[in-house]
């Protein structure tokens, strides 16, 4: 009984069709809702990294990768609540892949476990596999938010 009513009640909570505009690397625009991915973190749209002394652009890499992935695709996104500033918190997908996940294992977010452990393993990959921020030094986004300039 209580799949059941799990099933009727997520088409109420989906958007996958209207106008996208994406925002940064973890927030976009659909049909008029902002949503914020939840359970991760990606760095501020003008935070820099270091790799070999060399200033990247890892905010604008992390919106560049969002925008790739998505293609002209407008994305599937299962809601689940509202943040503090009024957002739609939600996970979205492109072809049944999350895109919270991507942007986790590809590097340029990560898992937020102050709010959920869910992608604590596709980081896990990540640093593993030193791919995108890993490979640089890096102010983690809750961070950098709070100007603590440490690099990791």
């Amino acid at each position: 009984m209580r799949i059941i009513i799990i099933l009727i009640l997520l088409p109420l909570w989906c958007l996958a069709e209207g106008e996208l505009k994406i925002v940064d690397g973890d927030t976009i625009h659909l049909d008029g809702h902002k949503i914020r991915f939840s359970g991760i973190d990606t760095p501020e749209i003008n935070q820099m990294c270091k790799k070999d002394e060399i200033d990247i652009p890892c905010g604008e890499m992390a919106k560049e990768l969002l925008i790739k992935k998505i293609g002209n695709t407008v994305p599937i996104c299962i809601l689940e609540d509202k943040d503090q500033y009024g957002r739609m918190l939600g996970e979205c997908y492109i072809e049944e892949e999350s895109l919270s996940s991507y942007l986790v294992r590809e590097g340029f977010a990560f898992a937020y476990t102050k709010y959920s452990k869910k992608f604590v393993e596709d980081e896990l990959f990540a640093i593993k596999n030193k791919s995108g921020m890993w490979s640089m030094d890096f102010i983690f986004p809750w961070d950098f938010r709070k100007n603590k300039y440490k690099y990791k």
